[in-house]
């Protein structure tokens, strides 16, 4: 197995100062983040091979900005466990390696056959289908060999391994139900089981996962997986409003699909008006799951909020 690039994982910013902000702490940690992929991907492209453009395609995806929630909340609830956010960075990388070729196969005209990601092209509009599947193959591959070289201890490796498959495994059942889901009337609990496996998995994966980098006790794992959950639907049911009647200039892609490929959505099984009223019952279970943590959870609170209230 070729080595993996090495490099420092700098930590993300600590808790700020209380006049900062939410959205001053929330842009550092995004831009905390886009750093350590784009030192990443210079590392790989340093070391690839010439003769074809799989790093190009991964870099185009993976660069294509995007709010970078998943790997936040790894980074974060890590910090709410007492650890050091640094330990945290292989995992935070893997996780947004993993949701990146879960876009760009979910973009395929074999799939959702979408041509615009984040206001760019697609990546198989760009270097076509061939080189997309790859690429995507190439992301979900190389985020297991980040987490087998992770900066913690030796038990901790293969339960993050565990961890990280486990929830793209769910994710994965979710779009094959959210693919064949097309062909069936609307129907809840099929909706239900898409948004718990497709989205919400991993995202509590995320959660999980900062808390086993930081050495978190298995109540403080579960209770961040709690939350993750809950995120997670609350994340999917707004994604599910946006679709129905957002902008797609703010969203970055088209919107009104769902319904046009008649797509199992929260909206079309409840009605619009039920679909918030759950979307915030989620983000309010997320918050309960939190009370153990006390005021060391706050920006994850503020966090759902955001999740809730977002227009894009």
């Amino acid at each position: 197995m070729q080595s993996l690039p090495t490099h420092e994982y700098p930590r993300t910013a600590s808790e700020p100062a209380a006049d900062s902000g939410w959205r001053d702490w929330f842009d550092t940690q995004r831009a905390a983040v886009d750093d350590l992929l784009s030192e990443h991907l210079k590392a790989l492209a340093a070391a690839a091979a010439p003769h074809s453009r799989l790093v190009a395609a991964v870099s185009y995806s993976v660069q294509a900005g995007g709010k970078r929630l998943r790997p936040i909340l790894v980074l974060e609830c890590c910090r709410v466990c007492g650890g050091a956010t640094a330990a945290a960075g292989p995992a935070a990388l893997a996780l947004e390696l993993v949701h990146t070729f879960s876009l760009v196969h979910d973009d395929l005209p074999a799939m959702d056959d979408d041509d615009l990601r984040r206001g760019r092209p697609t990546n198989h509009k760009v270097f076509g289908e061939a080189l997309a599947i790859l690429a995507g193959d190439w992301l979900v591959t190389h985020a297991f060999g980040l987490l087998a070289a992770a900066p913690v201890s030796a038990e901790v490796v293969p339960r993050l391994v565990a961890a990280l498959a486990e929830g793209t495994e769910a994710m994965i059942a979710g779009q094959a139900a959210d693919i064949e889901g097309e062909d069936r009337p609307t129907d809840g609990e099929l909706v239900r089981y898409i948004h718990r496996h497709k989205t919400a998995a991993l995202i509590e994966t995320a959660c999980r996962l900062g808390a086993l980098c930081a050495g978190g006790e298995r109540s403080e794992q579960d209770a961040l997986a709690c939350f993750g959950r809950h995120l997670g639907l609350a994340f999917q049911i707004t994604d599910d409003l946006l679709d129905a009647g957002g902008a797609e200039a703010r969203l970055g892609k088209r919107v009104g699909k769902d319904a046009a490929a008649s797509k199992q959505t929260w909206p079309a099984a409840f009605g619009m008006l039920e679909s918030v009223a759950q979307a915030e019952r989620e983000v309010a279970a997320a918050a309960a799951a939190l009370e153990p943590f006390g005021p060391r959870a706050q920006r994850l609170r503020e966090l759902a909020e955001y999740v809730l209230r977002r227009d894009h």
